[in-house]
């Protein structure tokens, strides 16, 4: 039965909650953009409108592009160097298609990114609804694969040393000293 990892336990010492707490971040940042392509038509590019989507390019600009680095740089070929025969194709598959879905998903953030900047700026832009629910699914969808695949088959299968050497990469990457 595979433990279900809170966010109490999300520090560089638990590189996989990290991931998993930055899962629950992006939810709610596509929470934020939703209410944001909600309230722009009838509020205009208004101080809440301008503050929503500082915060949404800081998030995925920084946090979330580190996130995409962590898999990509750190677990991906952790996983892919411990897993053996059957497990190996699995990890493969998984690996594979989760960055294909990274590439979808910058795409996708660069669409609306623009829109954003502009408000962040105090002018008024449009935001493409479906664009915003378009880039919110992929992640639900993305997020989903990662929940229920990536990160069981690395609990599984990464060993404690090498979830060390994650965690103090995730911590570099963000400026942090482990």
């Amino acid at each position: 039965m595979t433990r279900k990892i809170t966010s109490l336990e999300a520090d560089f010492e638990h590189p996989l909650q990290m991931l998993e707490a930055c899962h629950d971040r992006i939810e709610m940042q596509c929470e934020t953009l939703r209410k944001l392509a909600e309230h722009l038509p009838v509020h205009g590019c208004d101080a809440q409108a301008q503050q929503a989507a500082s915060n949404i390019m800081r998030y995925f600009d920084s946090a979330g592009r580190h996130h995409h680095e962590d898999e990509e740089q750190d677990v991906f070929p952790r996983l892919a160097a411990s897993a053996k025969g059957l497990e190996a194709e699995r990890v493969a598959f998984v690996v594979g298609r989760l960055i294909r879905e990274h590439r979808e998903l910058e795409k996708a953030w660069l669409k609306l990114r623009e829109a954003l900047e502009t408000i962040a700026h105090g002018d008024n832009a449009p935001v493409d609804e479906k664009e915003v629910d378009r880039f919110c699914r992929l992640y639900k969808n993305h997020i989903g694969m990662e929940r229920d695949t990536l990160i069981p088959l690395a609990m599984q299968l990464v060993s404690v040393e090498d979830m060390a050497v994650i965690g103090r990469a995730m911590a570099t990457r963000r400026g942090v000293i482990p």
